[in-house]
C-alpha cells in the first residue's frame, strides 16, 4: 500500500473550517454587538435623579384618593370581637 506524498491543501479539509467557524462567528457577533452600542447608545441618567426619587417617594406615600378604600379594607380585616360595640 503505498503512501501518498502529495497531501491535499488544508481549505480541502471539512475539519478545518468546523474549527475555525466557531471562533469566526464569536468575532463576527462581536463586531455587529460593539457597532449596535455604538449605534443607539444607553440614555444618560438625569444629573437630579435623586430629587426626582425623592419627590417620586413623597407622592406614593401620600395616597389621599384610597384612604376610604384602606380604612374599609382594614375595617374588614379586624376580627368581630375585636370592634367595640356601639
Amino acid at each position: 500500500m503505498p503512501v501518498e506524498n502529495n497531501p491535499k491543501p488544508w481549505w480541502t479539509y471539512g475539519h478545518v473550517w468546523l474549527v475555525i467557524a466557531g471562533p469566526l462567528a464569536v468575532v463576527v457577533a462581536g463586531l455587529a454587538t460593539a457597532w449596535i452600542a455604538m449605534r443607539h447608545p444607553d440614555p444618560v441618567v438625569a444629573p437630579d435623579y435623586y430629587r426626582r426619587g425623592l419627590e417620586i417617594n413623597k407622592t406614593l406615600a401620600a395616597p389621599k384618593g384610597a384612604l376610604p378604600a384602606m380604612q374599609a379594607r382594614n375595617h374588614a380585616a379586624t376580627p368581630a370581637d375585636a370592634v367595640p360595640a356601639k
